[in-house]
């Protein structure tokens, strides 16, 4: 069955709730709120422009582009036209001070045959407007969060039918709740608890081992555990942005990634002195290859998550990475995300992140970020600088 009224309401308040967390500094009246949606999220688009008037901020409509315009974008435009920006896009992004975007796929495989090289051509030159905002985020002046909106599209590529795939993104938002922003605020206080744990330890690498995974991370200086901060609705995960320098060993994602208009399965890394130096994936290889090398930091780990099963109400695979890198299932998951990392994991002020001070301390920059998950059951252990080694995950959830 569909979003009925009363579910679209329970989104859009949970949507409010995350943009409102997700933020350090506070919304007033006369804040500029951009809602990015896809045509199918189109009446979910509408109760969050009507909310938004009524608390007197300054909402900004942006559908996305249809299938066919992306088809068109990628087949016909030539160099100038791939790294176009509208006059004014930028003075609005630096005006910015919230964004939701309503993810709502029509299509997840029309891309496939349009050339990798324009597709990470035209991501790199939407990074200039990304720092723009990451830069206004670190200052508290911006937050942003996200939604899936449940499509034909979806389900079938999740081999579940869409009033399944409803199903779950009533239950993994909270929406079968009267209250959801209140169920979202509980799973907030409790992940607060395990955050403080985490960061409470003083961690040389952490070691990840699964069937397939042999694999350490180093955090680096400075570093902090966060998530479930309002960014994502769904977001049962904590992560932590490591020193990119001390990844070493082997990765395998055993779920499979739509992105860009591409299928790819089963992605396999190697990594060395902190960059994949192997990678092989059994549908989508080139592909994956060609994202992988779209700048210096694409083969770098710019993110390092893991989901507590406790946590996660989302037991099925989606075919959509929001809900993916949250599921809870059997076992949790983990996963890793090659590209940028997130300067909100600093220990210290963001805002005081210098370009230089992020080399130095191994944050990543890169135009892509690419979520890879694994949902193997794992070990993860942290090896602290007293020389002791302490079991932080387990059969799919925290040791806390």
């Amino acid at each position: 069955m569909p979003l009925t009224k009363k579910h679209l309401e329970r989104y859009a308040d949970a949507l409010l709730w995350g943009l409102f967390k997700a933020r350090t500094g506070r919304f007033k009246r006369g804040d500029i709120v951009l809602i990015r949606y896809e045509l199918p999220a189109m009446n979910l688009a509408e109760i969050l422009y009507d909310r938004l008037l009524e608390m007197g901020m300054n909402p900004v409509p942006r559908a996305g582009l249809t299938v066919n315009m992306e088809r068109s974008f990628f087949g016909r435009s030539n160099r100038r036209q791939l790294v176009f920006h509208p006059p004014g896009e930028k003075e609005l992004y630096e005006s910015l001070n919230g964004s939701i975007f309503l993810c709502a796929p029509e299509s997840l495989t029309h891309l496939k045959d349009a050339d990798p090289q324009k597709i990470a051509k035209a991501m790199i030159a939407r990074k200039e407007l990304r720092d723009i905002l990451d830069r206004r985020e670190e200052s508290g002046a911006f937050g942003w969060t996200l939604c899936t909106f449940p499509t034909q599209e979806l389900a079938a590529n999740a081999r579940l039918t869409l009033s399944q795939y409803t199903d779950q993104v009533i239950k993994a938002c909270f929406l079968d709740s009267d209250k959801p922003a209140s169920e979202w605020e509980a799973v907030y206080r409790e992940a607060d608890a395990i955050k403080k744990w985490l960061n409470g330890m003083s961690v040389l690498y952490y070691h990840t081992q699964s069937e397939h995974i042999d694999l350490r991370i180093s955090p680096g200086k400075q570093r902090k555990w966060i998530g479930v901060s309002g960014h994502n609705i769904p977001s049962f995960e904590l992560f932590i942005s490591p020193d990119w320098r001390g990844t070493e060993g082997r990765y395998f994602a055993n779920q499979p990634s739509f992105r860009s208009g591409n299928y790819v399965e089963d992605i396999r890394l190697t990594f060395e002195k902190g960059r994949a130096v192997r990678v092989e994936a059994v549908s989508g290889e080139d592909f994956t290859k060609q994202q992988l090398s779209m700048d210096k930091g694409a083969c770098r780990v710019g993110e390092f998550s893991l989901t507590d099963r406790s946590f996660s109400r989302i037991d099925t695979f989606m075919a959509d990475t929001l809900f993916d890198e949250n599921y809870g299932g059997q076992w949790g998951n983990c996963h890793i995300a090659l590209g940028a990392s997130y300067s909100d994991t600093y220990a210290g002020n963001p805002a005081s992140l210098t370009k230089d001070l992020k080399k130095k301390l191994g944050f990543n920059e890169s135009a892509l970020h690419w979520d890879m998950v694994n949902t193997e059951n794992k070990t993860v252990k942290a090896h602290l600088s007293d020389g002791k080694t302490v079991v932080i995950y387990e059969n799919g959830s925290f040791c806390y």
